[in-house]
């Protein structure tokens, strides 16, 4: 099944139905420590469910911050088994945007961490208005319709986790840039407008030289469904500036600088093929070559299907979706 024009949420309907195919799809391993005091779980692309994003806990003299709860269960048990591993408590949550695959944990954590503090930007108070439920329509439309079984359960479990509502929305509001002491760590948030969504945030520790950038790097390919793709390539080029030397995406592994430049030149050009007369097969066998080693272990099937897409739905749907997520 291919997703509506209007898909609001990255690869939302699409990831399911490519990876119920038979596309080769990442699966989680063990949580993985990046540097001392940072650990990196995993998500996941799993046969005809939607995925998880990645979640990095930060160890600090008070306990641990989670930065991005995933979208499913079993993601976020990993993420408790982690924090216990790591032996400290988890005292705060930083989503560094409101898509589901880094919020719906969310719910779990809450539930297992009496008094647990979410910080986010207030984007996903016009998502719920706006995204989230243009795409529960569009999951109650998929009922209606010929699915499996197990397929029409994940779809329940996703419309459950919207009608969430208000415990997917942070306590504390970040409006702005700035360092913070989070579970007695001082880290620095950088806000960012507009760009994979209304508002993203990315969180950089100078001492370690680590960035977590969200859903502002994704392999195998950039989630587009909600973003602006001008403010977006801004965004990479502010990033480019930070003295940091490793980078943990919203999706896929840990990148060095190297990496990370690699898939900012990518980005860039991806954008100028899909802006040019160039055919989207021309765009997408781009992309392919410009991030070479870094699409290692990814399906090239799947990887093409997706760039069919935002190539072809996404980054040419033309002035009006400009209007929508850039104006």
């Amino acid at each position: 099944m291919r997703p509506p024009r209007r898909t609001v949420l990255p690869i939302s309907l699409l990831a399911a139905a490519l990876c119920g195919t038979g596309a080769a799809c990442a699966s989680p391993g063990a949580a993985e420590q990046v540097v001392p005091g940072v650990t990196l779980v995993r998500g996941d692309f799993v046969p005809g469910r939607q995925p998880d994003g990645n979640s990095v806990l930060l160890r600090g003299p008070e306990g641990i911050v989670v930065v991005d709860t995933g979208r499913h269960e079993a993601h976020t048990r990993r993420v408790l088994e982690a924090a216990h591993a790591a032996g400290g408590p988890i005292v705060a949550v930083v989503n560094t945007h409101w898509h589901l695959d880094h919020v719906a944990g969310n719910l779990l954590l809450r539930r297992e961490v009496p008094g647990l503090r979410i910080h986010a930007s207030g984007a996903i108070v016009e998502a719920r208005r706006e995204f989230l439920a243009d795409y529960r329509r569009q999951l109650a439309g998929a009922l209606a319709g010929e699915a499996s079984e197990a397929q029409k359960a994940e779809w329940r479990e996703e419309m459950a986790r919207i009608d969430a509502g208000d415990a997917l929305v942070p306590d504390e509001i970040v409006t702005g840039s700035g360092k913070r002491q989070l579970a007695g760590r001082e880290i620095r948030i950088e806000l960012v407008e507009k760009a994979v969504t209304a508002g993203d945030l990315w969180l950089f520790d100078p001492v370690i030289k680590t960035l977590v950038a969200g859903d502002l790097v994704t392999l195998p390919v950039p989630f587009l469904d909600t973003a602006c793709p001008a403010n977006w390539r801004a965004a990479l080029e502010r990033l480019a500036k930070e003295p940091f030397a490793r980078l943990v995406p919203g999706h896929g592994p840990v990148l060095d600088r190297v990496g990370f430049e690699r898939y900012r030149e990518a980005f860039g050009r991806l954008l100028d093929c899909a802006a040019s007369e160039a055919t989207v097969e021309t765009c997408a066998a781009g992309w392919t070559q410009d991030l070479g080693p870094l699409l290692e272990g990814s399906e090239p099937a799947f990887v093409r299907s997706l760039l069919d897409y935002y190539v072809g739905q996404v980054l040419r749907a033309g002035a009006e979706r400009d209007a929508r997520f850039c104006g």
